[in-house]
């Protein structure tokens, strides 16, 4: 087992406002705060950098009392009535702002998000909250209106330069050949950056970048192909049978089935057709509650497209 201090997204996990992948405008309405802060809500994708951004609020820039809770766990009114309630109707003790850092607020129900709201007007003068969320539109309007928004869309060519200085810093050796497959890999698992340097860590052995062609089971892939040729339904069952092989993770399923795609002898138009097909779906992945259904639903699609 690798040992935490030598995961790497915990070793190079930013530190500071500037170490962060950034667009210009969040950084600059960042830069401003000092003191104080209004209460702010976090919204991007998994991996870009939400909840590093506020423990660097409330650490770097402010160095408050905080207390931080996941919504994922706690998605309760209980939470709200009692973990923050007890929190923020004290103040601190050198008189300061204190902060409640709620993770993946997206996950609160309605109930406790207007619970919330209430909890924010009341606590005002002593406490600031700082939201994090997967989906926007999952928060509360009233929530949305009290809390200045900012969203989380780094650069691709930053999230590349930012994972090869790992690879550097790491001394991994990295051959002409590993350099093109490093880019696939990052325009895969963009914007999410945790993603992108686990898969990294992962593809490194003896000190050397070794990324598989697809970044996932190549023999998988030719297998879905094969079946999209026959009946999707049994291409759903072999890919309930095989998560452990790419981990149930769909998105990077779906994207990686894409690139092999390319390079299958398919009717060109036809190959086009399905490559749209998952485009649409990884689209609509960002919106969706259940991932493994929607990667279903373009299965089904693809098999339509192929027989078509």
């Amino acid at each position: 087992m690798i040992e935490f201090d030598k995961i790497w997204v915990e070793k190079y996990r930013p530190a500071k406002l500037d170490d962060l992948i950034l667009d210009e405008g969040s950084l600059r309405v960042l830069s401003q705060f000092k003191d104080e802060i209004p209460n702010l809500l976090f919204v991007g994708s998994p991996g870009t950098g939400k909840t590093t951004l506020a423990r660097i609020i409330v650490n770097d820039i402010l160095g408050c009392n905080f207390l931080y809770i996941n919504a994922s766990d706690e998605s309760g009114i209980d939470t709200i009535r009692h973990n923050i309630t007890n929190f923020a109707q004290t103040k601190s003790f050198d008189g300061g702002v204190k902060v409640v850092v709620l993770d993946e607020a997206d996950g609160l129900t309605s109930q406790a998000q207007a619970a919330l709201r209430n909890t924010m007007e009341t606590y005002a003068k002593y406490c600031r909250f700082i939201l994090t969320a997967n989906y926007k539109h999952k928060i509360i309007p009233a929530l949305q209106s009290r809390c200045q928004s900012i969203d989380l869309k780094p650069e691709i060519k930053q999230a590349a330069k930012r994972c090869f200085n790992i690879l550097k810093q790491e001394n991994v050796k990295v051959s002409d050949e590993q350099k093109v497959k490093f880019g696939q890999l990052v325009k895969r698992t963009f914007p999410d950056l945790r993603k992108t340097i686990n898969e990294l860590q992962k593809s490194v052995v003896d000190g050397e970048l070794l990324i598989d062609s697809n970044g996932s089971d190549s023999e998988l892939l030719k297998a879905v192909t094969e079946g999209l040729k026959k009946d999707s339904l049994q291409v759903r069952k072999l890919l309930i049978e095989s998560e452990d092989r790419f981990q149930g993770d769909y998105d990077t399923l779906l994207a990686n089935l894409l690139d092999y795609l390319y390079e299958q002898p398919i009717d060109e138009f036809k190959k086009k057709q399905m490559i749209t097909v998952i485009a649409d779906h990884l689209y609509r992945s960002a919106f969706v509650v259940d991932k493994e259904i929607n990667a279903f639903a373009c299965i089904v699609a693809l098999e339509l497209a192929l027989k078509a």
